[in-house]
This record gives C-alpha cells, sequence and structure tokens, in this order.
C-alpha cells in the first residue's frame, strides 16, 4: 500500500466534521503521528497516520509558503 506524502502548512479536508462545525484543518507535524490544527476552532489534535490516511479526504497544497 502506497503512504501518502503530507507536508507541513498542507490544509487537508476531513471526512467527518469537527464539532465547531469545520472540515478544513492544517498539517502542523508530520511523522508517525500527524498532528492537525483546526481551523475553524484553533483545536489541535495528534492521529497516529494509518488513521490519519482514512480521515482525510482531499489534499490542498499551501503555494505561498506561510
Amino acid at each position: 500500500m502506497e503512504m501518502k506524502k503530507f507536508e507541513l502548512n498542507d490544509r487537508v479536508y476531513l471526512r467527518k466534521k469537527h464539532p465547531c462545525g469545520s472540515h478544513e484543518w492544517k498539517i502542523i507535524r508530520v511523522g508517525m503521528d500527524i498532528r492537525i490544527e483546526c481551523l475553524g476552532c484553533r483545536r489541535r489534535v495528534m492521529l497516529p497516520r494509518q488513521k490519519f490516511e482514512r480521515m482525510v479526504k482531499k489534499i490542498m497544497r499551501d503555494e505561498e509558503g506561510d
């Protein structure tokens, strides 16, 4: 199975909504675990990579280089 390539500051859309109502998250740490930040309420969550890969619906690359 091919591992998806995630980079810092990528925006991702997850399949399920966060309780604040947002689907959009920003990747702030990449490794065996992925740390993401909700762009609606700024809540941070760390997930195992396998679980995170199943949850991702769409990846939006950060072209600005924030």
